[in-house]
């Protein structure tokens, strides 16, 4: 599979897209090598008005339309930690289920993982096993 991803910058108010398609690997090197806590540093240096996101990395598989988010915060101890947010077609019900389900694009989001964790997280996301992170969405 081939993915695009796509930088959210604490002082840019546009997102930056990386539509070149890139590997499963990539996606992963890209993770581990991003400077996570040197972006908080720099959020943290800003005037609270001109912070428009917390350090995020979006990857897009180009084959079925899922994407798979890591963003970074800080805990209540001042240590790094991660949000993962999951794009995924899931079937919802409609007014309550009286009229039936419809399979739609929905995010959810999960809150208070290490680096390390939520690399193993992405690295399912890459590999396909999509089953897996239904279960940490499921939690």
């Amino acid at each position: 599979m081939t993915f695009k991803y796509s930088i959210c910058h604490p002082e840019k108010e546009n997102i930056e897209y990386r539509n070149n398609p890139i590997s499963g690997n990539e996606v992963i090197e890209i993770a581990e090598n991003y400077p996570w806590i040197e972006k908080l540093k720099f959020s943290d240096s800003l005037n609270p008005e001109n912070i428009h996101y917390s350090p995020s990395l979006d990857f897009n598989c180009i084959q079925n339309g899922k994407s798979f988010c890591l963003t970074a915060n800080y805990d209540k101890n001042e240590n790094l930690e991660f949000s993962l947010w999951y794009n995924r077609p899931k079937k919802v019900k409609i007014l309550f289920g009286l009229l039936g389900e419809k399979e739609k694009m929905v995010v959810d989001d999960i809150w208070g993982f290490s680096l390390e964790k939520s690399l193993k997280y992405l690295e399912h996301f890459v590999n396909g096993n999509h089953s897996l992170i239904e279960e940490l969405f499921k939690k």
